[in-house]
């Protein structure tokens, strides 16, 4: 809640500094604002300033909407809310500027199509060559097998990019097949550029209209009916990918950190006789939280107790916490199950029915009583509502300034709206995808893959209905053939490279980035130059 009051207080010292400014050049200018309350600019500075202020709020109306989804998905659980309504939410911000721009009047209905689909190719390609590459670099660890060998040197640059990495599930790799089917329209779309005929792209048109919305639909039924993508995002979205204070434990390289852990045993052993007793030990559990009541148990103790007690001698020495702890470690590294949050799980492997209740003590559980339900369930839906308040009341005026600017400085009509709309409306999404990332593990990074594979399928899905739509209906000219190219170059190989293998060095994701310049190029040689 403070971190929404300080925003808040920066939105109201902008809004008094944006009527200021307002004030200040209308003595000499004239401009009409959308709405009374927000200024308006008729120089070039002043409408980068309000582009810049803007694309603040913008951003942080997709937050809000972001978190109060988010919030609400994890309070009802995986259903028709988390295979519809939820990725509408999510993808709101793009949608309403698509809708606000293919509905605008100024500059000329060529204009206005070229600019919903640069929005369009910007998100998709953002969320594929920024926040994917993010994951690999942020959240890469030491890919060897070798968990023996540890060592507290940080190893160079160079070694790095081949020895580092990141890895994931199998099932991520159906999500990325997911995102390649997306693009099938994408596909047809080519053809107005081979064929230079009105009539048959208007035809083109309304069959890729009737295929992308028929795939749309089907995605979503498909989810509701196989829920497997929607219990992936609900782990995601409740954070129960993030690592328990057991893997603090972890060195730079990802490894066990022997030093850390040798000094944690000298900590426990108080009376300094090189052994840990059994009140020593349950002081060690109730610090990592292994149960979230911390109402460890005696017979719960002594069950850990002897998988440390290798030697059997009722206490625990030196060597014999370092091999268990590290064995802790590594289990803790894993991808885990559906309903296993644990590392200490592992210790219930050899007879896992007579254990089960066991193994669910260790998940921590939430207690809710039915008005606090209900608080969050008005939070959660208070926040949704703000942030699309906030977007409906500021994205005309964002795109009205993004457009005039792009006339002031004369630069490429599809540069601004390629950039700074996504960067509006993908910095939240960008900003939780590193948090994630820094967890580095294998389930993190998958489910953060996931969420963005079906997060590109679903935005583009829906984006594209919405556009076409548009394009169909207002019988707008079709010179969009650029972006459509852009989109399937960019999100093909990446559907292809990602749907066919689970291991990424960490040099592959600085590669990645090199591919967002390059979509830029490729965009200016095909609208600007012609080529």
């Amino acid at each position: 809640m403070k971190i929404y009051v300080k925003s808040g207080n920066f939105i109201i010292f902008l809004v008094i500094l944006m009527e200021f400014y307002g004030k200040n050049e209308g003595a000499t200018m004239t401009c009409e604002p959308k709405y009374e309350f927000l200024p308006c600019a008729s120089e070039p500075w002043g409408t980068l300033f309000l582009i810049v202020v803007y694309q603040y709020l913008v951003a942080l109306g997709q937050k809000y909407i972001s978190d109060g989804s988010n919030k609400f998905f994890s309070l009802i659980g995986p259903g028709i809310f988390g295979a519809s309504l939820f990725h509408i939410l999510a993808n709101f911000p793009t949608l309403f500027l698509v809708l606000q721009s293919g509905l605008s009047n100024n500059n000329g209905g060529s204009s206005t199509a070229s600019s919903g689909m640069d929005m369009l190719t910007g998100s998709a390609v953002m969320s594929l060559t920024i926040i994917w590459p993010s994951v690999v670099t942020f959240g890469s660890y030491d890919l060897a097998d070798d968990d023996d060998v540890v060592t507290e040197q940080e190893p160079s640059f160079l070694t790095k990019l081949t020895a580092n990495g990141v890895t994931t599930d199998k099932a991520t790799t159906y999500t990325a097949r997911i995102m390649l089917m997306s693009l099938i329209p994408f596909i047809i779309l080519q053809l107005p550029a081979i064929i230079s005929s009105i009539s048959i792209t208007r035809v083109i048109i309304l069959v890729t209209l009737i295929v992308v919305s028929s795939m749309y639909i089907t995605y979503i039924m498909y989810q509701i009916f196989q829920p497997w993508i929607q219990n992936r995002r609900f782990e995601y979205v409740t954070k129960k990918f993030v690592k328990d204070k057991l893997q603090t434990l972890l060195s730079i390289n990802g490894k066990p950190n022997m030093r850390l852990i040798r000094e944690i045993f000298k900590g426990l052993d108080e009376d300094r006789d090189g052994k840990v007793s059994n009140a020593e030990l349950k002081t060690f559990l109730l610090g990592i939280q292994v149960q979230a009541d911390s109402a460890t148990n005696d017979d719960f103790v002594k069950n850990i107790m002897d998988q440390f007690d290798i030697s059997g001698n009722q206490s625990i020495e030196e060597n014999e916490f370092v091999i268990i702890l590290t064995k802790w470690l590594q289990e803790a590294k894993k991808p885990l199950s559906q309903n296993d949050y644990n590392p200490l799980t592992f210790l219930f492997k050899r007879n896992q029915e007579a254990d089960k209740e066991q193994r669910k003590a260790l998940i921590p559980k939430k207690i809710r009583n039915a008005q606090s339900s209900i608080l969050e369930f008005l939070g959660a839906l208070s926040l949704i509502f703000c942030g699309i308040t906030m977007t409906v009341l500021v994205s005309s005026s964002f795109i009205t300034n993004v457009v005039a600017f792009a006339s002031y400085a004369n630069v490429p009509s599809f540069l601004i709206p390629y950039f700074i709309i996504p960067c509006a409306t993908n910095i939240s999404r960008l900003l939780s995808t590193i948090s994630s990332a820094t967890q580095k593990t294998e389930r993190a990074t998958s489910l953060t893959f996931s969420r963005i594979y079906s997060g590109v399928a679903m935005s583009s899905m829906s984006t594209l209905t919405v556009f076409l739509l548009l394009v169909y209906i207002r019988d707008l000219p079709w010179d969009v053939s650029p972006q459509v190219f852009v989109v399937l170059v960019i999100g093909g190989g990446m559907a292809i490279l990602t749907s066919t293998r689970v291991v990424y060095p960490l040099w592959m994701g600085f590669v990645v980035y090199l591919m967002y310049p390059i979509s830029l190029l490729m965009l200016y040689l095909l609208t600007v130059t012609g080529a």
